[in-house]
């Protein structure tokens, strides 16, 4: 199967390279219409500007893939999902420690493209391929952070590239901005290298929180129900230490270790979120420790002018969620799916397809498009689907692409082959 993937893979790759040279005048002479233009940073790093969305490339960080390294926008980098390729290439070396070394330092060349380093992370998601491989990330992960680590959310979920054990994304701060340590008084400090709460201005970034008591970090709940309930009151201590309430959520991202505990997790959620609950996005994912049934990661904004947003005709969702939150001048769009009039496709492209036009609709009903996307979570239900999603992708998102991340989680609607989620800047 992986010998597969890779044949895929790699025609993948040289059919993209040939596109992407292609695609680079028009998108050139796109950008100088919208008054855009083209620059250089340190040591002839190329940059596009386009409107506030700096595309961050550093040399030997294009594999043919359609997305970008990075995206400086506003007050934050964002950061593509990194794994330990060797630059210019999907070779990736034996073992977690070798390929976290190098995911990090991929990470790092974007980092530096954009003046800065890792003492400028205020969030991390990292995805292993298999969850006994947590130790050993963990010990590569917390020498590149021994003070003031970001929040961190870390679960197990397939990668697309044949051999990569570990992919993790990042949003950074740029220099200049105050990035805050936010620890609730009534809370103890993780064991682990990550923050619970790290603030930037208005905008505030949750660790993917579990059902721990706060003052003793043990496991508590039994049920789904219960422990959605701990681990949402958890973070409303982050929230009010950071002098925000429930009501400034602005997205969430749920990880269950059993989808069969949607309902239940959606019975007790639901009570903290009664009314224009935050965009967000559930899947299926190995959880780090057997006793959780959950983890939450959520980032909250302070804007009086929050906003629900939802394109015209939509139907309101059963489930406790909006389709879009706008606040702080980006609109965090909740996970779409490809559900068409007759139910789902089998065919992963259609499914795409009918994703992405979901989501359009969505940044439109906002007065934005693709263009003004800078990060894109992408779960596919099987990670074989990983070329079919691309073509389309590719397709209709155009370029320059926004950062992303892919990897392969069960869905929450059985039918369902591929879930997008999307973060954009007014």
């Amino acid at each position: 199967m992986i010998r597969i993937i890779a044949t895929l893979l790699l025609a993948s790759i040289a059919t993209a390279s040939a596109a992407v040279s292609a695609e680079e005048p028009s998108a050139r002479a796109q950008g100088e219409r919208s008054e855009s233009r083209s620059e250089s940073r340190g040591g002839g790093v190329p940059a596009a500007l386009i409107k506030d969305k700096k595309i961050i490339a550093p040399e030997g960080s294009d594999v043919g893939l359609p997305f970008s390294p990075g995206v400086l926008s506003g007050d934050f980098l964002y950061l593509a999902g990194a794994i330990g390729n060797k630059p210019g290439t999907l070779e990736v070396p034996e073992g977690i420690e070798a390929q976290m070394r190098q995911a990090m330092a991929n990470l790092e060349s974007v980092l530096k493209a954009a003046s800065m380093d890792f003492s400028r992370a205020v969030s991390v998601n990292v995805y292993l391929s298999d969850v006994r491989h947590f130790a050993a990330m963990n010990e590569v992960y917390r020498t590149y952070f021994p003070k003031d680590p970001p929040v961190r959310a870390t679960v197990e979920a397939d990668i697309a590239i044949p051999g990569a054990l570990v992919e993790l994304s990042m949003v950074a701060a740029r220099p200049g901005v105050e990035r805050k340590v936010i620890t609730p008084s009534g809370m103890q400090s993780p064991q682990l290298p990550y923050s619970w709460g790290i603030q930037v201005g208005s905008t505030l970034f949750i660790a993917g929180a579990t059902a721990r008591n706060p003052k003793t970090l043990e496991p508590e709940g039994k049920t789904v129900q219960e422990q959605t309930r701990n681990i949402l009151q958890n973070v409303g201590l982050v929230l009010e230490a950071a002098g925000m309430g429930y009501q400034d959520v602005a997205h969430c991202r749920v990880f269950l270790d059993d989808a069969r505990d949607f309902q239940g997790m959606n019975e007790v959620y639901r009570t903290f979120f009664p009314q224009a609950p935050p965009s967000r996005a559930t899947v299926r994912a190995d959880l780090m420790n057997a006793q959780f049934a959950s983890e939450i990661q959520c980032t909250a904004v302070k804007d009086p002018a929050r906003r629900v947003v939802a394109p015209a005709g939509a139907t309101p969702s059963s489930v406790p969620l909006s389709p879009a939150i706008e606040a702080g001048g980006r609109l965090f769009v909740s996970g779409m799916l490809g559900r068409g009039p007759n139910g789902y496709s089998a065919d992963a492209k259609e499914q795409t397809r009918l994703t992405l036009g979901n989501l359009r609709a969505a940044l439109n009903a906002a007065g934005l498009d693709f263009d003004d996307v800078v990060e894109v979570m992408v779960y596919l239900s099987d990670i074989r689907y990983y070329q079919a999603m691309n073509e389309v992708y590719r397709e209709m998102v155009g370029s320059p692409p926004p950062a992303r991340a892919t990897v392969g989680a069960q869905l929450m609607a059985p039918e369902a082959l591929v879930e997008i989620v999307m973060l954009a800047v007014k």
